[in-house]
């Protein structure tokens, strides 16, 4: 069965397909002849919000299993038949999902698909004990890299555990706990394949210099002989109140280059208008050199580096703002965050002019473009819109949502949500000898808070 997608306002002509399998696979297609390159992505409904105490980080060490072979490609095999075809490939695990992609020249789509299917159909048949371990450590070894021994590297996974209470499902970071990946077993990863790594679990979406029939005939070809899995529980309620209630704390002595000063503030969730309304808003507060935050401590009172403010956007829980301040040399954090609950103060009493209005509509509206500019972005977005919200087609209007959010909902959000009693906040007071480089500039908006989020295969 099929549908075909009409074109939508603010699509920029872009259409899609979706179809399913008998065994459940959706199937998303759509058709971009402009260069001879097929994007292949794919979706799993799992990420660390389906994980339980004491088996923390399993969504991502599977993600890494599932580049150690199958029942028909060992070891490397999956790396080097895309990359000796010409293409390159991925794959990330996050809070709600795990998703994994290949851009390949159009000729070798097939070539893409087989390999997922193989993988999805018989990674069981390749799984052992020397698999398990090798990845055990390379993913211990990322956390190493990536959280552990970098400047602020365990700062999301702090003020996550903050804004998330205790026993909610997003109160753990995708990557996990050392003392969790040493006790993941053989046979935790065996289960935990059997129950999410199902057909009936997952969107497969195909963008690109494609035949339509052909692609969907392939799709049948190699997915469709695999059987669904009903054994899957639905993620724990991840609802909480809208505010916190009170702002929550910790002062984080390290040997860091600056002082820091970060927050998260809990934001309406994902899909909603309050959310494209929180992304605006954020955006004219911390998006960027013409910010407000980064014109005021940055420009104005050099008395900071690095300023920025952007949403997290999340699905199944309250999305968070997060907020990323770097001190200038000197400078103390209180004087820092005077600054900002004026700004936030400032901008709840007012709201934003016509002009911060159309300048952060038209940056969030080129940010979505170049996602979408590309085929792989284009796929990725598709199974997103499936996956968290039940229709693909979401994906090709979405830009147009956020260019009809009003200047009254953008003040209204920040009036209700970007409250001192509504944020957990992270001051960072450096010990020991300082860095000799000054700060790099970041700035906490999408991109950045999704980079803490998803953690990339790194190895081969």
């Amino acid at each position: 069965m099929g549908h075909t997608a009409t074109e939508q306002a603010g699509s920029g002509g872009l259409t899609a397909t979706e179809h399913r399998l008998a065994n459940g696979l959706r199937v998303v297609l759509s058709e971009d002849h402009l260069t001879p390159v097929a994007a292949v992505c794919l979706w799993y409904d799992v990420g660390s919000r389906h994980e339980v105490k004491g088996r923390t980080g399993l969504a991502h060490l599977f993600e890494h299993l599932m580049f150690q072979g199958s029942a028909q490609v060992k070891g490397n095999g999956h790396f080097e038949l895309v990359q000796g075809a010409g293409g390159s490939l991925n794959g990330t695990t996050s809070f709600e999902r795990t998703n994994y992609f290949e851009t390949m020249p159009a000729h070798q789509l097939e070539l893409a698909l087989w390999l997922e299917a193989d993988r999805m159909g018989s990674l069981l048949a390749a799984l052992d004990e020397e698999s398990l371990e090798n990845q055990r450590d390379v993913v211990k070894n990322e956390r190493r890299q990536r959280y552990d021994n970098v400047p602020y590297g365990t700062a999301f996974e702090k003020l996550t555990a903050m804004a998330y209470p205790e026993g909610h499902p997003y109160h753990h970071t995708p990557i996990g706990s050392m003392a969790d990946l040493d006790a993941a077993s053989l046979e935790d990863a065996r289960a935990f394949f059997r129950t999410y790594y199902a057909p009936n679990n997952a969107v497969l979406s195909v963008v690109g210099d494609i035949d339509p029939e052909q692609t969907l005939a392939w799709a049948e070809k190699y997915f469709g002989s695999i059987p669904g899995h009903d054994g899957k529980q639905p993620p724990r309620d991840g609802s909480l109140p809208e505010v916190m209630g009170r702002e929550l704390r910790e002062v984080v002595h390290e040997e860091v280059p600056s002082r820091a000063l970060m927050a998260a503030y809990r934001l309406p969730h994902d899909g909603t208008r309050e959310a494209d309304a929180a992304d605006v808003a954020l955006t004219i507060l911390g998006g960027g050199e013409s910010s407000r935050l980064y014109n005021r401590l940055v420009r104005r009172d050099r008395s900071a580096v690095a300023a920025g403010f952007g949403l997290l956007r999340l699905a199944g829980a309250p999305s968070l703002g997060w907020l990323d301040v770097k001190t200038s040399a000197g400078v103390e954090v209180p004087a820092i965050e005077r600054a900002v609950d004026e700004e936030l103060e400032r901008f709840a009493a007012e709201g934003p002019t016509a002009e911060e209005m159309e300048r952060a509509q038209a940056q969030l509206e080129r940010e979505w473009l170049d996602r979408l500019e590309t085929v792989a972005g284009r796929a990725d977005e598709l199974c997103r819109y499936a996956v968290l919200f039940g229709d693909p087609q979401l994906a090709l209007s979405a830009v147009q949502r956020v260019l009809e959010v009003t200047p009254q909902e953008v003040q209204a959000v920040a009036a209700a949500r970007l409250r001192p009693d509504n944020r957990a906040v992270l001051v960072y007071e450096p010990t020991g000898p300082a860095e000799a480089a000054a700060v790099e500039a970041t700035e906490p908006d999408a991109t950045a808070a999704q980079h803490e989020t998803e953690t990339e295969e790194a190895a081969q």
